[in-house]
């Protein structure tokens, strides 16, 4: 693909086209979604930029290499969300149950280093693991909009699994940031009446 031109002046009078060509108002619930996960891929993608700062190599670069898989994936799912129901291109791009169970190893693999939890904890600590919780926080927005457009149009159910398996999946990984980068992590402090 190759972009020549950034603006087009179509999108001027409030409607855009998705990959086919259907055009549809910029407010609409396919448009909200895959604009959420534009979003999404943002924040990932500024997680990204904040775990080069200097610290434990070894941890950052495994942080590294699954986020840019991540930030990959999400293009996939934008590009599927963008495209119109029932249309397939050559060479679109795909969301599959490898996918989500990629997201589930990677979890599973970085609980091994975790304590379990005792408490809820407050989104927070550094600044990678805050931003890992504030990425979490997006993609389930994101996920809550793909099971509302599901709702009302065909969505890929592949789609909403892998969101939701990425949003378990930055969370663990705002935990396993924080413990490796040797951050704190702040747990809920309940009111208890007296």
């Amino acid at each position: 693909m190759r972009i020549t031109k950034v603006y087009t002046r179509t999108g001027d009078a409030g409607k855009t086209r998705l990959a086919g060509g259907q055009q549809v108002w910029k407010d609409s619930l396919r448009v909200e979604a895959y604009g959420t996960v534009d979003e999404l891929n943002a924040s990932v993608g500024l997680v990204r930029v904040f775990n080069t700062e200097p610290g434990d190599t070894q941890a950052s670069a495994r942080l590294e290499e699954s986020l840019r898989w991540v930030q990959n994936k999400l293009f996939d799912v934008g590009g599927i969300l963008a495209t119109a129901p029932g249309q397939q291109f050559k060479n679109m791009p795909q969301v599959t149950g490898k996918d989500v169970i990629r997201l589930e190893q990677l979890i599973d693999s970085c609980q091994k280093d975790l304590a379990p939890l005792k408490e809820f904890i407050l989104p927070g600590g550094g600044k990678v693991s805050g931003l890992l919780h504030q990425a979490r926080t997006v993609c389930r927005r994101a996920e809550r909009i793909c099971v509302r457009l599901a709702r009302e149009e065909p969505v890929d159910p592949t789609i909403v699994k892998f969101l939701n398996r990425l949003s378990d999946a930055l969370f663990v990984l705002a935990r396993w940031a924080a413990k490796t980068q040797g951050e704190p992590e702040f747990l809920w402090e309940r009111d208890v009446k007296k």
